[in-house]
């Protein structure tokens, strides 16, 4: 079963269930930030446009929407 906080995680439907938001340009989970109606997706510990894997991308300290777009 999953608790109330693995839920906080899951912003996103596809195929019908449940999913984590991910970046649209390079596939990394990415971490809501604000209420559910007003929030804002960023990568996990963003650094110097690097995402939390080290690998270079443009998005990786933009403001993404629900569906991984900046």
């Amino acid at each position: 079963m999953i608790d109330a906080s693995d839920r906080l995680q899951f912003d996103a439907v596809r195929d019908g269930h449940s999913a984590p938001v991910t970046c649209s340009a390079c596939g990394c989970r990415l971490e809501r930030i604000g209420l559910v109606q007003q929030a804002a997706w960023f990568h996990f510990s963003a650094m110097g446009g690097r995402d939390a894997r080290g690998c270079r991308v443009d998005c990786a300290e933009r403001a993404h929407d629900a569906g991984g777009r900046t």
